[in-house]
C-alpha cells in the first residue's frame, strides 16, 4: 500500500465565499471555482476542496459545519487501490468512484479516501543560504530576499485530527502501512505512510469526544522565509494571527497559525525532517518546550487550539 500522501481534504462549510477569500489569500489557485464551491490547489496539484455542507456529494458530517468531510490521500499506483480496498473491506464498508478511487470511513469515523496521485512536478526557487564556513549557496551579488519574492504553498503537508482514542486511531492507519514517528504521550502519535518520508503527515491528538474533528491542516512552503513572507502577507488582508510564527521540535518544522472559517485553524509550515524506516521514534511528555524549540509570539497557545486545561 504505497500511500505517497495527502492529496485533498474536503470541507463541507457554510460560506463559500469566505472560504473562498481566505483560501485565495492563503495562496491556494482557484479551479472551476463558483458559488457552489471549488477547488484550491498547491502548485502540485494538491488541494482543499470545498462545499456547501448540505451538499449531497459529501460524505456524512461528523459535526456541525463548517468541518471537514474527507481526507483524500494519494497512492502511486492502481495496485495500491486494490490492496486498500482489500484491507477495508475485511471490516467495514468501502465504495468506489467512478475513477476507481477507494471510499471508507477510519475507527474514529473520519471519511477517507484513496486515489492514483494528482501530485505534478513544478518549478519554485529555493531559498539558499550562505552560512560562514560553508561555500555560499547563493551567487555572489544575488539578493537573498525581495519585496515581490514568491511565496506559494507549494505542496500538502499534514493534517491534525483531534480524536477520543488515539492509540486505536493509531492501531488502525497502522493497517494501511502508516509508521509512527514521534508520540506527545498521553495525546497521540505523528504518523507518515510508507510512500513518505516528511516527518508526519497525519497528527493525531486525544481529546473528549465532543471536540472530535479537524484540528488545521498545512501545506509546505519552500522555506522559513517563506513561511514567514506568506504569512505576513496573509495576516495584512486581515486574517488572524493564532499561534507562532515559531519553529516545531518534533518534525523541525517551521509554523505559523491562523483562524479560518473552515472549522479549523489554517498553517503555513516549511522545512520538516525526513525519516525512513531506521529512525527510532520518540516519546515526549506534552508540554510547551517539547512542542516548539522557539516561538516569536503566544507562547500560551503552544498545543494546537491552546493548551490542554489545568486539572482542578
Amino acid at each position: 500500500m504505497n500511500i505517497i500522501g495527502l492529496d485533498a481534504l474536503i470541507f463541507g462549510v457554510d460560506d463559500i465565499q469566505a472560504c473562498t477569500h481566505c483560501l485565495r489569500d492563503y495562496g491556494l489557485r482557484p479551479v472551476d471555482v463558483d458559488s457552489e464551491g471549488g477547488r484550491f490547489e498547491a502548485l502540485d496539484g494538491t488541494a482543499v476542496i470545498i462545499r456547501h455542507a448540505d451538499d449531497a456529494r459529501l460524505p456524512v458530517a461528523i459535526g456541525p459545519a463548517p468541518s471537514i468531510r474527507e481526507t483524500v490521500y494519494g497512492v502511486a499506483g492502481v495496485a495500491d487501490l486494490e490492496a486498500i480496498a482489500d484491507e477495508l473491506g475485511r471490516d467495514r464498508p468501502v465504495t468506489r468512484g467512478a475513477d476507481g478511487s477507494v471510499h471508507s470511513v477510519d475507527d474514529m469515523g473520519f471519511a477517507i479516501g484513496f486515489q492514483i496521485s494528482v501530485r505534478r512536478a513544478y518549478s519554485a526557487p529555493a531559498d539558499l543560504t550562505n552560512a560562514p564556513g560553508h561555500v555560499p549557496q547563493r551567487p555572489v551579488n544575488q539578493p537573498g530576499i525581495s519585496p515581490d519574492m514568491q511565496a506559494l504553498p507549494r505542496t500538502l503537508s499534514h493534517v491534525v485530527y483531534f480524536v477520543p482514542d488515539a492509540a486505536k486511531a493509531e492501531v488502525f492507519y497502522q493497517r494501511l502501512g502508516f509508521v509512527t514517528t514521534d508520540t506527545f504521550v498521553g495525546a497521540g502519535p505523528f504518523m507518515r505512510p510508507a510512500g513518505s518520508d516528511d516527518h508526519h503527515c497525519l497528527f493525531m491528538i486525544q481529546t473528549p469526544p465532543h471536540m472530535k474533528g479537524c484540528e488545521h491542516f498545512t501545506f509546505h512552503m519552500g522555506s522559513g522565509t517563506e513561511v514567514l513572507l506568506a504569512g505576513r502577507r496573509f495576516e495584512q488582508q486581515g486574517w488572524t494571527s493564532f499561534w507562532g510564527p515559531g519553529r516545531h521540535l518534533f518534525g523541525s518544522n517551521w509554523f505559523w497559525y491562523f483562524n479560518s472559517p473552515l472549522g479549523c485553524h489554517i498553517e503555513y509550515d516549511a522545512d520538516m525532517d525526513k525519516h525512513d524506516d531506521a529512525w527510532q521514534a520518540r516519546q515526549a511528555p506534552l508540554s510547551a518546550d517539547n512542542s516548539q524549540l522557539f516561538l516569536f509570539t503566544s507562547r500560551e497557545k503552544w498545543f494546537p487550539s491552546g493548551p490542554p486545561p489545568k486539572q482542578a
